[in-house]
């Protein structure tokens, strides 16, 4: 049976293959109230034709739901055991409604007992299918024997003719879930694509963020150092932490805004800007051609946490950051002293996320430490 996952009824195509998937089950609803009706006609009893008729077409009902139910996946399961008890409930009454129709001339319940075959793997798995068959060919033969019919005709029209109509209805679910499958396989996709993105955008979002207050939360603590000493400095040092705060909501504004395009260049001053004005000496050798900007992103992320790490994980007085292309493939290395034993916190992106973020470009990020000595290299694919 289909999925009971959420299907958009709006999707056109599955729409018409639906419809299709109906119309061609509804032709085996057909063969079970006109043939077991032409029963009807061979009956001189009127009583007989009257109950005959009501159980022909309650079954009918009964199995359009049962069948709906089967290519609707968004039906409630409640409903699908619903339709199925009510299948059950109206097959078992048709045996005294309509297996007295024209006995002996005509094998109408057999008909019925074809249409029941016939839907069991739609409701079942394997084992439950085979069970229903052999119950409904028992009921069948009895019904013979009750009637005075002959039990190998109603043996033969419900097995033969049941197994038939299953294979039939089967391969049509089938098929009808092999759709309902690949669609969801498309939205699942979809949903992937998305996620994907947003984690993305939560990187960027992090390593704007987390350089920026950084370095005003050290510009901060050095203005509170500063008040009582030096209220000159102090001050320049608050209209610093201003002026990086200003910058971080405007870079975030254009984060959110997807208007943001990465100047390497900029980035490097913007860096080494910081760490000088923290007290680090700090030397930028910037690359002689032009990085394209998807790997100019990459770097400019690296460079970010490497400028806060710099900052925050060691007492560095020195820093070296240099860029290089060469031909296809473009390389970052900063390195720093005065590197100590202390680590990101708990919440930090951290060099772990970054490497991540560059394998899913084909890059890679190498860190080693010489003494105090550390080095971050970064190598990233450069599309033209």
């Amino acid at each position: 049976m289909a999925s009971e996952a959420v299907i958009p009824r709006a999707d056109r195509r599955m729409h018409r293959a639906r419809q299709a998937t109906l119309l061609s089950l509804a032709t085996g609803v057909w063969a079970s109230v006109l043939l077991p009706a032409a029963g009807l006609t061979r009956e001189p009893d009127t009583a007989r034709v009257a109950f005959g008729a009501v159980g022909i077409c309650a079954f009918a009902a009964a199995q359009t739901a049962v069948l709906y139910a089967a290519v609707t996946p968004w039906l409630a399961q409640r409903w699908r055991r619903r339709t199925q008890l009510a299948l059950a409930a109206v097959a078992a009454l048709t045996v005294p409604l309509v297996a007295p129709v024209a006995a002996g001339a005509w094998p109408t319940w057999a008909w019925i007992g074809a249409a029941l075959v016939g839907m069991a793997p739609l409701l079942l798995g394997l084992p439950g299918a085979v069970a229903v068959t052999a119950a409904t060919l028992l009921v069948s033969a009895g019904v013979a024997w009750w009637t005075g019919g002959s039990v190998g005709r109603y043996v033969v029209v419900t097995g033969g003719v049941g197994v038939a109509v299953a294979a039939v209805n089967w391969l049509q679910v089938w098929f009808w879930g092999l759709l309902v499958e690949a669609r969801q396989g498309q939205a699942a996709q979809a949903q992937l694509a998305a996620a994907e993105e947003r984690l993305r955008f939560a990187r960027d979002v992090h390593d704007v963020l987390g350089h920026h207050l950084t370095v005003i939360a050290l510009k901060a603590e050095l203005a509170a150092r500063l008040a009582p000493v030096d209220a000159q400095r102090s001050g320049r040092e608050a209209a610093e932490v201003q002026r990086l705060a200003a910058a971080a909501l405007t870079e975030v504004r254009e984060t959110v805004h997807g208007y943001r395009a990465v100047d390497l260049g900029e980035q490097l001053a913007a860096v080494a800007e910081v760490l000088r004005s923290c007290g680090v000496r700090c030397t930028v050798q910037a690359p002689a051609v032009e990085v394209p900007q998807p790997a100019a992103s990459e770097l400019a992320a690296v460079l970010r946490e490497a400028g806060t790490n710099v900052l925050r994980h060691s007492r560095a007085e020195w820093c070296r950051i240099r860029i290089d292309r060469d031909g296809k493939v473009a390389t970052m290395t900063v390195v720093n002293d005065g590197a100590d034993d202390r680590g990101p916190d708990d919440h930090s992106h951290g060099l772990r996320g970054l490497a991540d973020r560059l394998a899913t470009v084909g890059g890679e990020l190498r860190v080693r430490r010489q003494d105090a000595v550390f080095t971050l290299e970064v190598t990233v694919p450069v599309s033209s």
